[in-house]
């Protein structure tokens, strides 16, 4: 196994985390947002408001891209199964 291949297959580890994080990160980024304005334009400084509404976004945004993380994790161990004779040998 070279340096190049560990280094390739760290690497599309590292795409496929990011991926896959990424819309459950940018859904309680938003939803935080979104709440941190409310709360400036009311003067209520709760620190667990927010709490809720991300769970509730991020419990959705699961739901609706769930079938897609889904099939891009399955792609990724498949392909990664199909390799291991490549980079053993």
């Amino acid at each position: 196994m070279t340096p190049e291949l560990v280094m390739d297959v760290g690497r599309q580890a590292v795409e496929m985390t990011l991926l896959l994080s990424g819309p459950l990160l940018l859904a309680a980024l938003l939803i935080g947002l979104v709440v941190s304005i409310f709360q400036a334009a009311t003067q209520i400084n709760e620190q667990t408001l927010s709490f809720i509404p991300k769970l509730v976004g991020v419990f959705l945004t699961l739901l609706l891209a769930g079938p897609w993380m889904l099939e891009m994790m399955v792609e990724y161990v498949r392909r990664l199964f199909e390799s291991i004779p490549l980079l053993v040998g």
